[in-house]
């Protein structure tokens, strides 16, 4: 299967500003793609992109751009295998004397999910649940039943607890709880966001835009969980990995900025054949 994949972002800036983008797939991804992947911009020639590794292994870009409306743009494509997410009910819980050194700081708590504030609510809700995929399963379906969808309510600042409170949120705020939750349980679960198209599934009327989800570590291996959607999708396309939105912010402005038009494009394309153009982001 091939997804065509891009966006097309445009910002006002009011003076030179430097900017960290984390708008490219993760570099496992690089054997995949049938098309090069290049941020583009308008800032002028002399305007570099310089890309480096995050300390979370993320495709990381930064820029300085000059005062004035910067329009970034990328179009690409990406072949998958087409299969829905793994679902493995036999998958094991690790004890945390067990977990390699690399997954420990995925249990801890951070900007966004404070699962210090939610363990007691969380040992109390699923503690008889026996370890493993059924428990984080579980938190899957307690957060896509007690979270609302509003996307006109979306804040940068809403944390898992704040969610859990006011029981309302976006993708990415229905992945910090369940982080949350999982952590509390002791189930290492990292922050994940990219591209995730209606492929298999009824098309959503609303604009498409990047989505987040969440991987838990169990039986040896990272699997990913949906609790917005709470079903195996088809199709995903990872651009970061992190403890939280904060570590994968998909833009970075350090300076003051406003959000022009924001365009992303997710969708199913025919393979491609040789000689064929490239496509445009229109």
């Amino acid at each position: 299967m091939h997804i065509r994949f891009g966006f097309e972002i445009a910002y006002d800036l009011p003076a030179p500003t430097s900017m960290v983008l984390l708008l490219l797939t993760r570099p496992e991804y690089a054997a995949r793609l049938r098309r090069p992947e290049v941020i583009r911009h308008n800032a002028g020639p002399g305007v570099e992109t310089k890309t480096f590794r995050d300390p979370f292994g993320n495709h990381a870009a930064r820029l300085h751009a000059p005062a004035g409306t910067l329009v970034l743009s990328l179009e690409s494509l990406c072949e998958v295998s087409g299969e829905y997410d793994a679902v493995r009910p036999d998958a094991t819980q690790h004890e945390i004397a067990d977990l390699p050194n690399d997954v420990l700081s995925f249990l801890l708590p951070s900007r966004y999910c404070e699962n210090d504030r939610l363990g007691a609510f969380a040992w109390s809700r699923f503690g008889h649940i026996p370890p493993g995929w059924g428990r984080a399963q579980a938190v899957c379906d307690y957060v896509h039943q007690h979270l609302r969808f509003n996307y006109k309510l979306a804040r940068p600042t809403r944390t898992a607890f704040d969610a859990w409170e006011e029981g309302i949120g976006v993708c990415r705020d229905f992945t910090h709880l369940s982080i949350a939750l999982c952590r509390s349980l002791n189930i290492p679960a990292r922050y994940a966001t990219g591209y995730l198209g209606d492929i298999g599934v009824p098309r959503d009327p609303a604009p498409m835009d990047f989505s987040a989800w969440f991987e838990a570590y169990l039986d040896g291996q990272w699997f990913t969980f949906d609790a917005r959607h709470n079903r195996p999708r088809i199709g995903r396309i990872v651009m970061a990995r992190g403890r939280d939105a904060a570590d994968c912010a998909l833009t970075t402005t350090f300076g003051p900025h406003i959000l022009r038009s924001f365009q992303v494009i997710t969708e199913e394309v025919p393979a491609p054949t040789p000689g064929e153009p490239s496509l445009v982001l229109a």
